[in-house]
């Protein structure tokens, strides 16, 4: 049996088409107009002051959904434990407590700070989040209280927070762009989307993006935290979620039965 060749990604032509064909794009701006239009009504349902204590509420969803994706689970009691500073006796389940606070208190943090990008300028500041300052931004900010073996990956380094990865990894069989090449490629990914125009080809074009980014899985480890986090801000600088609406669960409902990732850059177990 002849060896399996396996392709090396080194050029941003190779992770082309970065937008849906035409025969496609038709049905996918009817779905993204339908979620607009629900979005928006969702959020004139409640008041100001309800949508920012059930935002509190959410933000600890969204945790719990992508600590399952990433094959971490965690019980709602025990990240409810855990905002209380109760954490487990077993070292690898207050691990997974700390990523689940990390989560919360990153989602709430860019948020701010996008609020107030926001203000400031606009449209640029949705655009902004296209950008690698963006991404490694978002990955510091997730990552930066975690303890050192918390950040340790299987080869006994350990990840920096904000480093764009300096070596190759791969997650099951894809072999991710090299490293010497990510940063032609994360130059190429906001060219294609940061420009599309606001409305349903936008959130389209965010679909596309969210599967881009992690295809070129830009950092060591977190690379489908930051994903996630980068999809609801966006949605929440377009003002479709108005803290309500929950993207995270929406990807673990359409997975159905939920495996973590493998290989590459994935963090080692607890010693």
């Amino acid at each position: 049996m002849k060896a399996q060749t396996i392709l090396q990604y080194d050029s941003p032509h190779q992770f082309e088409p970065l937008m849906p064909s035409e025969a496609a794009l038709a049905p996918l701006l009817e779905a993204a107009s339908d979620l607009t239009r629900k979005a928006t009504a969702l959020g004139a349902a409640s008041g100001k002051a309800a949508q920012s204590e059930l935002r509190k509420l959410l933000r600890s969803m969204n945790s719990y959904y992508t600590n399952r994706i990433e094959g971490e689970h965690t019980r709602p009691s025990d990240i409810e434990r855990a905002l209380q500073q109760d954490f487990s006796a077993n070292a690898d389940l207050a691990r997974k407590q700390r990523l689940a606070l990390a989560h919360i208190r990153t989602e709430e943090l860019c948020e701010g700070e996008l609020n107030r990008r926001l203000v400031e300028g606009g449209d640029q500041a949705t655009r902004w989040l296209y950008s690698t300052e963006a991404l490694t931004w978002l990955h510091r900010e997730l990552f930066r209280d975690l303890p050192a073996d918390d950040l340790r990956l299987v080869d006994g380094s350990v990840m920096v927070p904000g480093e764009v990865r300096q070596r190759g990894v791969a997650t099951g069989r894809h072999e991710a762009p090299t490293w010497e090449s990510l940063p032609r490629f994360l130059e190429r990914w906001p060219q294609v989307y940061a420009g599309t125009r606001r409305g349903e080809a936008s959130v389209v074009a965010l679909a596309a993006a969210h599967h881009r980014l992690a295809w070129m899985h830009p950092f060591l480890d977190g690379n489908g935290r930051v994903t996630r986090l980068h999809t609801h801000l966006l949605l929440h600088g377009w003002g479709l979620t108005s803290g309500l609406v929950v993207p995270v669960a929406g990807f673990c409902a359409y997975r159905g039965q939920v495996q973590g990732p493998a290989a590459g850059g994935r963090r080692a177990p607890p010693r």
